[in-house]
């Protein structure tokens, strides 16, 4: 079977990790035929395969519908007809509130992955809340007063905090050692031979200036640099910014982490927690 390169169009042997026409690297092929998507979902299809990926429970459950335009209340989603991408929120009474219609499919799909992200944190949230009644019986278990303590309990006491301390700061002095003598390259720009290079949480990916494509780099420039690669940092680019790649990742913009959002199968989840009653 085949599918379309992500880069340049053209169709390619789906077992292929390279495509043959450009060079991009291509994204693995998981063995129901369907492509992992590897950041944020761009597509319907790669929204449903990252909500899969991520074991969420069933839709009906979380009342997250992905390319399905439902009718009943309760319900969030995302469809598209006749080229039309549309994200709604069917309120607790049945009223539709259209978040976003338009041709923009990135657009839509961004709309509905981030609430379905800020609901998985909210349902975790509400997993790891101590219940009342948990809380209740902790609160009746406690005796007022008690029987004096020993001298031998006050000097274990001590010593246990005592070693808790210095293990902290046994970790904080191996942070500072680490944060001296590692001569990690900075996240940025780097030149090479008239070959521009970025250099992105230990990656290094190179500008074929032909194709006006980043690609993952092969050649091991990192050792070419070794440790001098500040010796070729420069803070100019002509062409396709890095920034703008498929490769590129801006850790400081996550509002937590992608681990955060894979789904524990032991939680349950509450979809009558949501709020049914505003618009979004």
């Amino acid at each position: 079977m085949q599918r379309e390169c992500e880069y340049c169009g053209c169709r390619v042997d789906e077992s292929s990790t390279a495509c043959p026409h450009c060079g991009a690297e291509l994204t693995a092929v998981t063995n129901t035929g369907s492509v992992t998507s590897r950041g944020t979902p761009k597509t319907i299809e790669e929204l449903k395969q990252w909500y899969t990926e991520h074991g969420l429970p069933p839709e009906h459950v979380t009342r997250f519908f992905i390319g399905k335009d439902i009718k009943e209340p309760k319900a969030i989603g995302i469809y598209e007809e006749n080229g039309i991408f549309t994200v709604y929120k069917n309120k607790a009474n049945g009223e539709r509130a259209v978040r976003y219609s338009g041709t923009d499919e990135a657009h839509a799909v961004n709309e509905i992955f981030t609430k379905l992200k800020s609901e998985i944190a909210n349902q975790k949230n509400r997993n790891s809340a101590p219940s009342r009644s948990t809380s209740g019986k902790k609160r009746r278990s406690k005796k007022k007063g008690g029987k004096p303590r020993s001298k031998e309990d006050l000097i274990t006491d001590i010593i246990a905090h005592a070693a808790v301390i210095l293990l902290f700061l046994g970790m904080v002095g191996g942070g500072i050692v680490f944060a001296i003598f590692d001569k990690s390259p900075s996240n940025g720009y780097y030149r090479y031979n008239d070959t521009d290079y970025y250099y992105q949480d230990r990656y290094w990916y190179y500008y074929d200036d032909t194709t006006d494509v980043w690609y993952p780099d092969k050649t091991g420039i990192g050792e070419v640099f070794g440790d001098h690669s500040d010796d070729y940092r420069v803070y100019g680019h002509t062409g396709t910014r890095f920034e703008d790649s498929y490769y590129y990742h801006d850790s400081s913009s996550d509002d937590s982490s992608d681990d955060d959002s894979y789904w524990d199968s032991d939680d349950s989840w509450d979809s009558d927690s949501m709020d049914w009653d505003s618009d979004w």
